[in-house]
């Protein structure tokens, strides 16, 4: 498998951390690197993908299986979904294991805040994504100068390496919404990502996850719980995008083209599942995270 050199923060970028946010991130991009990522890689496939394939197997519907075999293993792949729940890019990865056989190295980028500033944030990193949840973002002033670093770090997955698959939403934060069919406005990160970085970008659409009560749900896989739906799309063609010029508004333009498909996809559930998920919705109970 291709590998690359990782970009470093320099001392500066750095600086802006606490104590324990830069010895954490420092922890997590060692991780990320090398035989330890090849090693974490493994965990995913024959921990993390088994035990969310137990407890989901009789739940799971996938559609759109045909999408994967299109995927070139050779080039970064970006799968940008819906965000419904802390779950979502889990059950895809799980299910990307299961289906696909060539070799991958999973991150999420993900919020700086609870999984880079506390110790329990560092552990639920650890035994749910096996260090995965990573580069971080801290969307903070004071922070802005590594933020700028975790980008080109982000841009530099995104752009080359042979089996990276990067999970990212386009939203930037969890929808609420009892309504699985609802979206928040997408945000223009994504849309300089893909402008910038060119890997391939597939849309996902993700309903049916608990987000209020996962333990009813796995019990409900022997039960007889409401299904999980993953809809994997066709890879986008984004190249009349690439001849604009680099600018915010070319960002969101791209975002919103890419959250349209993943709303496409939703649609097709909802001509599914419309009577059941309207039957089901509740609004989301607040969690400490």
């Amino acid at each position: 498998m291709q590998t690359l050199t990782a970009l470093l923060p320099t001392e500066e970028e750095l600086s802006s951390l606490s104590k324990f946010e830069r010895r954490a991130f420092l922890l997590v991009h060692k991780m990320n690197q090398g035989r330890w990522k090849t090693f974490w890689t493994w965990c995913q496939k024959a921990i993390g993908a088994l035990w969310i394939d137990i407890c989901t197997y009789n739940l799971m519907t996938i559609y759109g299986l045909e999408n994967l075999d299109k995927i070139d293993p050779s080039k970064p792949v970006l799968l940008v979904a819906n965000h419904r729940s802390f779950f979502d890019m889990y059950v895809v990865s799980a299910m990307l294991y299961k289906y696909t056989k060539w070799k991958k190295r999973l991150y999420f980028p993900v919020r700086g805040r609870f999984f880079y500033q506390c110790r329990l944030g560092l552990f639920v990193n650890f035994v749910m994504g096996f260090w995965s949840m990573y580069p971080p973002f801290f969307y903070e002033p004071a922070k802005k100068a590594f933020d700028s670093y975790s980008t080109k770090r982000l841009l530099q997955l995104c752009s080359s390496g042979a089996g990276h698959v990067i999970g990212f939403h386009p939203e930037g934060t969890r929808n609420k919404n009892p309504d699985p069919y609802t979206y928040l406005p997408a945000q223009p990160g994504v849309g300089k990502i893909i402008k910038e970085a060119r890997p391939q970008v597939m849309p996902i659409f993700i309903a049916g996850l608990r987000a209020d009560n996962l333990p009813a749900q796995i019990w409900g896989n022997w039960s007889g719980g409401p299904k999980i739906r993953i809809h994997f799309g066709q890879l986008l063609d984004l190249s009349r995008f690439y001849e604009m010029n680099n600018s915010p508004r070319t960002y969101k333009t791209i975002a919103d083209y890419v959250m349209s498909a993943v709303a496409a996809l939703g649609e097709n559930d909802r001509a599914i599942y419309a009577p059941e998920t309207l039957h089901q919705s509740k609004p989301f109970k607040e969690t400490a995270v």
